[in-house]
This record gives structure tokens, sequence and C-alpha cells, in this order.
């Protein structure tokens, strides 16, 4: 072989091992850009991903001060902890709670909707309105049942109704002269007051007012002579003085009223109401968003500080799993739906 030939051979040898040298660099240079490019994409899709990202909105069809709206407040502070982010409540107000449901019903089944919803707004509000916007049956999503509420008959302080007795025996005496105040048409101060009418055999003028606490304040302030009121709502104008509580609905006495009689105490034997606060989603929200937000607000029930907070709002604290509550928003919608119908009760 000729110098010549000997030169040229390692000159196209070289070439070729600098070509394949090349490559191989490339390949791994590209796949350590990879390497190192995935692992900051990857875990921001994964953030995306994890429920929740973001803050989380609550509705409260409901005036702010009600016994539903101080109970949720208290309750959603503590899911938020276990949650990592907040639960900002939000009172819509008006239609006795129509408003407020219904952007529950069409808001994204993503859950960053919640409903902090009294059970009038399930079982007692659709047998009012003649066309409903949603279907309290199907349209959400249950959660759990919060707690029960306790409810008594108020007066002012000044009030001449010294005792439930005293107040049945004017409006036996005066029929329709004797007047009550509500959180509207079909809310549950009007249901209750109308089944203590109808139990009691009286004729009563219905006030309606914009929200349960307007409600309480216009007793307070003599505008309507009596109410019946979630003793959540009332609790502070009671221990203030403003107000006078002359009977309870429970069952049996209150331990934090002990001297006040229960209405079947005082002439209206067998006369029980209570409602519930629970909370719901819109319907089609994923069951593993169901499960997450039970198991917090099954935490936040549990919890010592908000036990007591809900339990000094005059409720008795339950807890539910999602078919539970859906089992007892059936049976009392038909229940109420009966005595709507029996008493005529409309939406203005």
């Amino acid at each position: 072989m000729s110098a010549q030939t000997f030169v040229t051979s390692l000159a196209a040898c070289t070439v070729q091992q600098l070509n394949l040298v090349a490559a191989r660099l490339w390949a791994r240079c590209t796949a350590l850009a990879l390497a190192l490019a995935f692992p900051l994409v990857t875990p921001s899709l994964q953030a995306q991903s994890v429920y929740p990202n973001k803050p989380i909105r609550m509705v409260i069809p409901l005036a702010a001060g009600s016994a539903v709206d101080n109970a949720a407040r208290v309750l959603t502070q503590k899911m938020a902890e276990g949650l990592g982010q907040p639960i900002v409540a939000e009172n819509i107000a008006g239609s006795s709670g129509l408003i407020g449901a219904e952007r529950v019903a069409r808001a994204a089944p993503d859950g960053y909707t919640l409903g902090g919803f009294n059970d009038s707004v399930l079982t007692m509000i659709p047998h009012v309105y003649p066309r409903m916007p949603w279907n309290p049956l199907t349209d959400f999503e249950p959660l759990s049942l919060a707690a029960t509420i306790e409810w008594g008959l108020i007066v002012k302080p000044d009030s001449p109704y010294r005792s439930v007795e005293d107040l049945l025996a004017t409006a036996r005496a005066q029929p329709g002269k004797l007047n009550y105040s509500s959180g509207g048409n079909g809310s549950p101060q009007h249901i209750a007051m109308a089944l203590l009418a109808t139990r009691a055999g009286l004729s009563l003028l219905h006030i309606p007012y914009k929200g349960a606490t307007p409600a309480a304040v216009a007793v307070a302030s003599g505008e309507v002579d009596a109410g019946m009121q979630g003793l959540g709502t009332v609790t502070s104008l009671i221990q203030g003085g403003k107000l006078r509580l002359l009977a309870v609905s429970s069952s049996k006495r209150l331990a934090q009223y002990p001297n006040v009689p229960t209405l079947d105490e005082s002439a209206l034997k067998g006369f029980f109401f209570d409602s519930w606060f629970a909370m719901v989603l819109p319907a089609g929200t994923p069951k593993e968003i169901v499960d997450r937000l039970h198991a917090e607000m099954t935490k936040a029930l549990a919890d010592p500080f908000t036990r007591d907070k809900l339990q000094g709002f005059g409720m008795t604290l339950r807890g539910s799993s999602p078919q539970e509550l859906g089992a007892a928003t059936r049976a009392q919608f038909e229940l109420y739906r009966k005595l709507i119908q029996d008493n005529g009760i409309k939406a203005d």
C-alpha cells in the first residue's frame, strides 16, 4: 500500500469515528435534556390535577347572621385547614333561598362550589313556588347532614305575652290580629308558625321579611308580635336582652335554657319542630371529590372547638353519609308537601 493510500484510509476512518462519536454525544445530550426538562414539567401538570388547588366557594342562600350562616362559617373554617385551601362564604339571600340555591345547582360540578343549606331550601321552598328552576332531588349531590337546629317561640322583652298560654289566649280571642314574622313565604319560620297555628286552631297574620335575621329583628323592635326562630339566629339577641324566649320546640328542655318550657309543656301537647343544616354540591360532582369533602367535613364535626361553637348556636351535631342525607331529604320533602298544600302556602 502506498503512503498516499494509507493516509487517505486513515483520514476516512477518522471521519467515520468522529461522526459516530458525535452521534453518540448528541443522543446523550438529548436524553439528558429530556431528563432535566420533564421533572420540571411533571410536577406542574400533577399540581393541576390535585384537588383542591384553588379556593372553594360556599354559597349560603340565606342572610348573614342566620343559624346556618353562623354554623357554616365555623365548620368550613376547620374543613379548609384539612383541604389546604380557603373556603370563601358568599351569602346570596332572597326568595327564601331560591336564588342562592340556583347558583349552586347551575355551578360546574368540579368541587369548587358548595352549598350550605337549611332543609327549607330542599324540602319546603319547592312546594311554594309553582315553577322551580331546579329540582331539589336531582340537581344536588348530597354531602352530609351537619346538624339539627333547635327552635323557639320568641317575643320582645316587654311583650304583654308572658307565656305561650297568654299568646294563644289572645290569638283565640282576636282571630287574625296577632301577627308574626318570617324569612319569607315558605321559609322555615313561616312553616313553623303555620304548623303551630294549625295545631292550636289559630288564625294568625303572616308578615314575611327577606331572611331570618331581619325577621328576628322585627320581633325585637316590636314591628311584629312574635315569631318562631332557629335558636342559632337569635341566641345573641336573647342573651343581650333584646328578645324573650317563651318556649322551645324541642322534645325536651334544652341544657342552655333549662328554665324555658317546651311547647309540648305549654298547651301544645305533642308539638315538635326543628330544622337542619346540610351541605350539598352540584349534581354530577365526581365521587372522589365528594369523598374527600365528606372526610374533611366528618373530621371538622368531630373537632371539639367546632362542636362547642355549633352547640352554642343551639344546634345538635349529627353527621351523615351522602346517602343518608339523600334519604332524609326525600322523606322530609313529602312531609312538608302535604303541610304546605293543606295550608295553602304560596309565594307572593
